[in-house]
């Protein structure tokens, strides 16, 4: 027979590990959105025509405030919760140091790519696509850490 506290635990288990759910949907939404937007920047930085480009900056704001900001926010928020359940823990634990840190990271270059959308936005964009391609790889490198500090733990 369960006593009170330990089903009391039980449920705070489940809870946290809906909100560890919910942060872990956010994570990949972010990262498809944060895929994408640099992508859109490569092919609106070779587009000639001017029906072009204003399609691709309708794109871009869409994406940029309807899937890249509302996901980073919720992963930050679903994050914050799951941390809150056992902070002592993560404190302690380097790995989730560097993890912030990356996300951090992550944040700079969600606020570039704003400023990059802006600078599209006014005609103003001086960035070639090659730079373009190469700015869109820098989160797959951040991508590939952050999820070996989680699953692996290595320090």
């Amino acid at each position: 027979m369960l006593s009170f506290a330990s089903l009391f635990e039980t449920t705070a288990v489940s809870i946290m590990l809906w909100f560890k759910a919910f942060h872990v949907i956010s994570v990949i939404c972010w990262f498809a959105a944060i895929f994408y937007l640099p992508r859109l920047f490569v092919y609106h930085a070779m587009s000639e025509d001017t029906a072009t480009r204003e399609r691709f900056k309708i794109m871009e704001r869409k994406l940029y405030r309807g899937i890249m900001t509302p996901s980073a926010v919720l992963t930050i928020i679903f994050g914050a919760i799951v941390y809150s359940y056992n902070p002592q823990y993560y404190m302690a634990s380097a790995w989730m140091n560097v993890k912030l840190f990356c996300v951090a990271l992550l944040l700079v270059y969600h606020f570039l790519c704003w400023q990059h959308l802006k600078l599209f936005r006014d005609d103003l964009n001086v960035r070639s696509h090659t730079y373009f391609r190469i700015f869109n790889e820098i989160p797959v490198f951040l991508l590939i850490f952050i999820v070996i500090l989680v699953v692996v733990k290595p320090f």
